[in-house]
């Protein structure tokens, strides 16, 4: 029996011919089916009968990636019983599904429904804490903008302010048994100064999380983070938010943030642990940095997270977004030219702690797919969350796929966003500039 070809050189065969180790195609809305993918190898004879119980009267499959063991043979190599569906099918007498394997319940189309519905139910369960997710970002986001606005104005109210939310965030994070890390887009009209105050207090608190940091600890951590920058507001504007590259004075004159935020920070009342953070955020392991060129031994150790992962927000949203690096880029670029200014152990959590591909990534996938990673769960990083390009899927409630579940799919490259078709990149809307949130894990949402 030979594969029906068509005018294309696409390859079909009929359902009485599906063998496990088949890679196929399934020419259905995602909803109409209970896959994770459209595109998928054949692993067991459980998921032949699902394939079947779907009513298709061909199916689309792949030669070269299919095993060859399970292609389609000649006709005078066929057994008897697809022989006799072919015929049962021309003659209209019999639909091939009707036809039994001994041992095996052919499932009919209505009892694969529960499994579509089932998820249906946890795709609607993450589109909850994802727009949960966000919902507590613009609520934060909101909050720290306007404590940066009034910080230098009312500094006592401001610095309560400030720490409440920061002791609110850690006692979430330090609670929770698993956290989920969360890109998304930033709100529009947001300034790229508090965008970056936010991202890099979200990623400072994560990696406090992992570090196993104690409670007061990673309230330091918070707080240093969301105000290192702080001394910025004692430089001009034209300074500050230039994106041409700075002139010798400029640059001499930006490098004095930090001890213009130490000082300005500790008239307000600022713990020391957070005055020193600010100070030496910009201080290098190897005695290259700011302002006074500090060896490893004599930063702080709280101060040498923040610098990690200001550095890393600092590639991937610079002030020019023409030079913005890829989650994946940055990471990559951290360890193989930066590693030696950055404390390396507590690096090397970072990068684990990110996984390989950080939330914010836009990837393609070994079918051939394209998607963007959403979020990365800190103790599980090779395993992330992907929102993928389905066009048959409304774009407001995507397909989300947790990738560490599809053993026959995973992450073939890195690309930029300039790299994707017009079509993805309109449907992904991948964001200038990313921003990042946590959550956390329920089993429940791990699609």
């Amino acid at each position: 029996m030979k594969a029906m070809e068509d005018s294309e050189n696409q390859h079909y065969l009929t359902p009485g011919q599906l063998r496990v180790g088949l890679y196929i195609h399934l020419d259905l809305s995602w909803l109409e089916h209970p896959f994770k993918f459209n595109n998928f190898r054949i692993r067991s004879q459980a998921e032949i009968v699902q394939i079947k119980a779907l009513g298709l009267e061909r199916i689309r499959y792949d030669p070269l990636r299919s095993d060859p063991a399970a292609l389609p043979v000649r006709t005078d190599e066929v057994p008897g019983r697809a022989l006799a569906e072919e015929a049962a099918q021309a003659a209209g007498s019999a639909q091939p599904d009707a036809v039994a394997e001994p041992g095996i319940h052919v499932q009919a189309p209505d009892e694969a429904k529960p499994a579509k519905d089932d998820r249906r139910s946890r795709l609607k369960a993450l589109h909850h804490a994802i727009h949960e997710c966000e919902r507590r970002f613009s609520d934060v986001a909101r909050d720290v903008k306007r404590i940066e606005r009034d910080i230098c104005v009312n500094p006592a109210k401001n610095l309560d302010e400030a720490q409440m939310l920061i002791r609110a965030l850690v006692d979430s994070l330090l609670t929770e048994g698993e956290v989920v890390l969360h890109a998304m887009q930033p709100r529009a009209g947001a300034p790229d100064h508090y965008v970056h105050a936010l991202n890099v207090m979200v990623l400072a608190l994560i990696l406090a999380k992992t570090l196993d940091m104690r409670c007061e600890e990673a309230r330091d951590v918070g707080l240093g983070a969301l105000f290192h920058d702080i001394g910025k507001t004692q430089i001009p504007d034209r300074v500050v938010l230039k994106t041409d590259p700075l002139t010798t004075a400029e640059a001499a004159l930006l490098r004095q943030h930090p001890e213009l935020g130490a000082r300005l920070a500790a008239g307000m009342g600022f713990p020391e642990a957070v005055v020193r953070i600010i100070l030496q955020h910009h201080e290098w392991c190897d005695g290259t940095g700011y302002p006074a060129r500090l060896q490893r031994e004599s930063i702080d150790p709280l101060a040498r997270v923040v610098a990690i992962v200001n550095m890393y927000e600092n590639l991937c949203n610079p002030a020019n977004v023409n030079d913005a690096m890829t989650p994946y880029e940055a990471l990559a670029h951290l360890f193989a030219k930066q590693r030696r200014k950055l404390d390396a152990d507590v690096l090397m959590l970072f990068i684990k702690t990110l996984g390989i591909y950080p939330p914010g990534s836009i990837v393609e996938l070994s079918d051939n797919t394209f998607g963007t990673v959403i979020s990365v769960n800190p103790n599980k990083p090779l395993r992330p969350h992907v929102l993928m390009h389905a066009p048959k899927v409304p774009r407001d409630q995507p397909l989300v796929v947790n990738l560490g579940e599809t053993a026959s799919v995973t992450i073939a490259r890195c690309l930029r966003p300039s790299q994707l078709p017009r079509d993805v990149f309109e449907y992904l809307a991948p964001a200038r500039r990313i921003c990042y949130f946590f959550r956390a894990e329920s089993p429940e949402c791990d699609s």
